[in-house]
């Protein structure tokens, strides 16, 4: 005697089946807008080539950077984020090149408010490109980062960058007490509406090698590393009390980096404050995706929407990434 079956009252495939109840039920949407656009940026009339590490990265000169902006406006990327390579005579223990105001950066943030004023621009607050030791601070007879030393210079980077046009200033150095001092300095010099968008979950991480080849911070690096001010990837804990400093000193919105590998912690953050918040697929995630797609071992296009989709999924509000301008184009068309 065969037993009756009770078929299943819900079955979750129902929706599954048809294209048109997969898209009424889809939880989350990339877009163009979600999307900030990193460009690496050298002296004009340097020679422009591609990152070794990063294929299909350029380093831009000024000219090179505006058709690249009007490419971002024309795919509607509402922000680029600006990376300075210098020249190796140009750092220096002090890292005085940081705050120019003739210098490589507030020359890119100028010419590109020029040509496209409602373009974001978010300007990158650290030491590390203009530092002789690739450190992101001034450093003691030993090696090791002075914090409060280096917080003086960063505030008079924040408000170089201020005073070329920048609309978000982005500390990235990971030093105790920046963003507090940053906002101080940017309130008593009458820049009220410069958004500070930290990096508060910044992580001693082994993804960014790339990057440190494309703004030539590598061979200055060396052997040494960055654990005493970034963050150890075991520590989730510790990025709530990182993103909760950063809020109480002034910062309009908060950071993860890496991006992909840390989305725990993008969530963590999102639940627990409700702010802006945003992640970086860094370098090496990028350049895993370029390699991998290169060789015909995944989609490129496919695997990029995917993993950008799960920034989204983990609570990002923005994501910046090398990926901005292809995928932009990819879901226009």
């Amino acid at each position: 005697m065969t037993a009756h079956y009770s078929y299943p009252q819900n079955r979750l495939r129902r929706m599954r089946s048809s294209s048109f109840s997969r898209s009424l039920q889809r939880e989350n949407h990339l877009v163009a807008t979600d999307l900030i656009y990193p460009i690496f940026v050298i002296e004009d009339g340097s020679f422009s080539e591609e990152v070794d590490a990063m294929p299909g990265v350029r380093r831009h000169n000024l000219d090179q950077l505006i058709k690249t902006c009007e490419e971002c406006v024309r795919y509607h990327i509402p922000a680029v984020a600006l990376f300075p390579v210098i020249e190796s005579a140009k750092k220096t223990l002090d890292a005085k090149e940081a705050f120019n105001e003739k210098g490589l950066i507030p020359n890119a943030i100028r010419t590109i408010k020029a040509s496209f004023p409602d373009l974001g621009v978010i300007s990158d607050v650290a030491l590390d490109p203009y530092t002789s030791h690739g450190q992101d601070g001034i450093i003691d007879e030993t090696g090791y980062v002075l914090n409060d030393k280096t917080l003086e210079i960063l505030g008079n980077q924040a408000l170089c960058h201020s005073h070329a046009g920048a609309d978000i200033v982005a500390p990235s150095d990971m030093m105790d007490g920046r963003v507090g001092l940053i906002r101080q300095t940017l309130e008593e010099n009458h820049f009220h509406n410069t958004k500070i968008l930290a990096y508060s979950a910044k992580y001693a991480s082994h993804f960014y090698g790339p990057f440190r080849e494309a703004v030539g911070s590598k061979d200055s690096l060396g052997k040494a590393d960055k654990y005493s001010y970034q963050m150890d990837p075991a520590n989730s804990n510790e990025a709530i009390l990182e993103a909760k400093m950063d809020l109480s000193e002034g910062a309009d919105m908060i950071m993860v980096k890496p991006g992909l590998p840390y989305l725990d912690i993008v969530r963590v953050l999102k639940d627990t404050y409700k702010v802006p918040t945003l992640a970086y697929q860094v370098s090496g995630e990028y350049s895993m995706i370029k390699a991998a797609s290169l060789k015909g071992w995944l989609s490129e296009k496919d695997c990029a929407l995917e993993t950008l989709l799960s920034f989204k999924r983990a609570g990002c509000d923005g994501i910046l990434t090398y990926y901005a301008l292809e995928v932009a184009k990819w879901l226009k068309s």
